[in-house]
């Protein structure tokens, strides 16, 4: 066999060299520093996805919000405040709003706390009656009542921010408290004067004016008669002197 092999050419030699180098495998070599046993790194990872190109966005997302997801309401939309305004008429609740929709409430206390104080906005007589306006507070609310001078004079349901109270005759101080099953709230209060008290200062006022004028126009007369007698005075004079040098 060794005198056949030595006949072989040199290049069908190098030929078969190159056949049976190509069909074994090549030995790996390890990366410094690392444990060939150790857990390989899986495709896609947060490193890889970070060295994607930048127009494949897809799988940069999925990766990102897997590690930091975004707040997002029921519906997979993203947090928003809620359309609550505490001051207008007929509100649906805040409660319910977040419940239907995922949107932010503000802090409200809770049902087994007395509300806090709602908060008046105006007190003013629309031509029949005194109206109230207020605003609810962050509580939990089943009604409302509504004090003048210290007494009470009407309530008011949990979705009403304004309500007629009637007539008042005098000054007095007009409150408005919440309530619900814990207890009530403070007061918020506004000081109203009455039509009436209004009516009556007006009268005085008009009375002081019409008597000062009438002063000042009797004074302007008085004037006016002394400035004429004093000229009668002084043409009397002259037609004196005048008849005695003639």
């Amino acid at each position: 066999m060794m005198p056949a092999s030595r006949d072989l050419p040199l290049p069908l030699v190098i030929l078969c060299l190159v056949l049976i180098r190509g069909y074994s495998p090549l030995p790996t070599t390890g990366v410094t520093g690392t444990d060939p046993m150790g857990p390989q790194r899986p495709r896609g990872s947060l490193t890889e996805a970070l060295m994607l190109a930048s127009d494949d966005y897809s799988i940069y997302e999925d990766t990102v919000t897997t590690i930091l997801p975004n707040r997002v309401s029921p519906n997979k939309g993203t947090l928003n405040k809620c359309d609550y305004n505490s001051c207008r008429e007929s509100q649906i609740p805040c409660a319910e709003l977040r419940a239907s929709t995922g949107c932010l409430c503000p802090g409200f206390t809770l049902h087994n706390v007395a509300p806090e104080a709602p908060e008046v906005k105006s007190v003013s007589w629309n031509g029949s009656e005194v109206v109230i306006h207020w605003c609810a507070p962050h509580s939990v609310v089943t009604g409302y009542i509504v004090t003048i001078g210290g007494q009470e004079r009407q309530k008011f349901g949990m979705d009403k921010r304004s309500g007629g109270v009637g007539n008042i005759d005098n000054i007095s101080e007009v409150c408005v408290l919440a309530v619900n099953d814990a207890g009530t709230s403070g007061t918020s209060c506004k000081m109203y004067q009455s039509n009436s008290s209004h009516n009556s200062l007006t009268l005085t006022a008009g009375l002081i004016g019409g008597a000062l004028g009438f002063l000042l126009l009797l004074l302007l007369a008085v004037l006016l008669w002394r400035h004429k007698r004093q000229r009668k005075q002084q043409a009397s004079i002259s037609m004196h002197d005048t008849a005695e040098t003639q």
